[in-house]
């Protein structure tokens, strides 16, 4: 279980530690590469469609689009990919999988440390983003470990990853942005080299732990019959619900709009912290601290207690019930102070409701599928953070820094009346 956790601690951290830097990416690489360079055109492009009269709100704009595009590619990257890693895994076992797809990570860190162009940047995220799809295995791997009744407590533990990983990946972020290495004389080393270096450190740390601390978890009797074989690796067939386990698509639809609401928040926050409060990134990391913290700890110590008490279900809507109060707090906080009340909510909420859904998909899919559905079930996952900070950004925008935030809010009431129509899982 710990290097498990561990894997889904690196993973969240390479996908955050980027957060707080996307207001001064941009400009970082239109003044490295030029105007007439391929960021220079899409910095041009992002420009004119985000014109305003006040330049510094203009500005703001324009890096909130781009910041959602750059994420974007990430999360779309992991929607293609996350069934397919978790469809091998059911058949190769988990361990060859995972060591697989964190080297992928690994490399893919290494090229952003030396990302002395945009083109490379790019290349470094499309290479992360392929090979991020690896969560949905290591989830696997903690289905296999775990028995029916233990297995929210087991995926709170997962939740638990993915707080602290929102902890320490904007953190790394934040604190790492000031250093600046472009004087080391190494080609290609840039103003976020550092931030690079750190996830690449992790990457093969996580990488030594698997190879040398994991066993494999799926044994060959356990594995996908010859049958699964001919399932197709379509990810869009595989989310349209066909032959997946009875409620496992109602849960697939929760989760997917519930992440879509919580994710176009989470991308929005850190500029809405920047023009509202005037946050600078070694500012901003607080933030996450904070909300990181919250989730870690009632991920890896309540849900566990809660969930054999009051059943997965049941906390899953106390969770979306909380998130919409909290929502609407953080877009109306004129202050610091209803500000952290407001992500209060909103980190306790998200932390009862996601290691739940993960819960019930599990406890809904027979030993030899795991990898495959919940490698759908990530995936689904994947494409809400795809989409969601494009639709953000754009109605950041439009109308407001708030309204992201009422948007989501009016949004996540759609999960919330769903949740209520899931069947209770077969243990119950």
């Amino acid at each position: 279980m710990g290097v498990l956790f561990l894997t889904v601690f690196v993973d969240l951290v390479g996908f955050s530690i980027i957060f707080p830097l996307f207001p001064e990416m941009l400009d970082h690489y239109v003044e490295r590469d030029g105007t007439e360079s391929l960021i220079g055109s899409l910095a041009a492009w992002l420009g004119e469609f985000t014109s305003h009269p006040d330049p510094d709100r203009q500005r703001l704009y324009t890096t909130a689009l781009f910041g959602g595009i750059l994420g974007s590619i990430y999360s779309a990257l992991q929607f293609v990919f996350a069934p397919i890693w978790g469809r091998l895994s059911d058949r190769t076992g988990r361990r060859p999988i995972l060591l697989i797809s964190i080297s992928g990570l690994a490399l893919a860190y290494l090229v952003w440390v030396f990302a002395g162009s945009f083109e490379l940047l790019l290349l470094s995220r499309v290479v992360a983003g392929i090979m991020g799809g690896n969560i949905s295995v290591a989830t696997a791997a903690v289905a296999d470990i775990t028995g029916e009744k233990d297995r929210a407590k087991g995926m709170g533990m997962i939740g638990a990853a993915f707080g602290l990983g929102f902890i320490l990946g904007p953190a790394i972020g934040g604190m790492l942005s000031g250093i600046d290495l472009t004087d080391a004389g190494f080609p290609g080393l840039n103003r976020f080299s550092a931030p690079a270096l750190a996830a690449l450190g992790l990457s093969v740390w996580n990488l030594v732990w698997v190879k040398f601390r994991l066993p494999e978890t799926l044994p060959p009797e356990r594995r996908a019959s010859s049958t699964a074989h001919a399932r197709s690796f379509n990810p869009l067939r595989l989310l349209s619900g066909h032959n997946l386990p009875e409620g496992v698509s109602g849960t697939n639809l929760v989760f997917f709009l519930y992440q879509t609401a919580f994710a176009g928040m989470e991308f929005t926050l850190v500029f809405l912290a920047k023009e509202r409060l005037g946050y600078k990134p070694h500012q901003m990391m607080w933030i996450f601290i904070y909300v990181g913290l919250l989730i870690a700890l009632v991920q890896g110590g309540v849900v566990r207690r809660l969930a054999p008490r009051l059943g997965e279900r049941r906390l899953i809507r106390i969770g979306l019930a909380m998130l919409v109060p909290g929502l609407l707090i953080v877009g109306w906080a004129p202050s610091v102070f209803p500000f952290y009340g407001g992500l209060a909510l909103l980190a306790i909420g998200s932390a009862l409701v996601s290691p739940c859904l993960s819960a019930l998909v599990s406890l809904y899919t027979p030993s030899d599928r795991q990898g495959e559905v919940l490698g759908v079930f990530r995936s689904v996952g994947a494409l809400s953070r795809a989409i969601a900070p494009i639709i953000a950004g754009l109605v950041f925008w439009k109308f407001g820094s708030q309204w992201p935030y009422y948007g989501s809010a009016l949004v996540m009431l759609a999960p919330l009346l769903l949740s209520a129509r899931l069947p209770s899982p077969r243990d119950d």
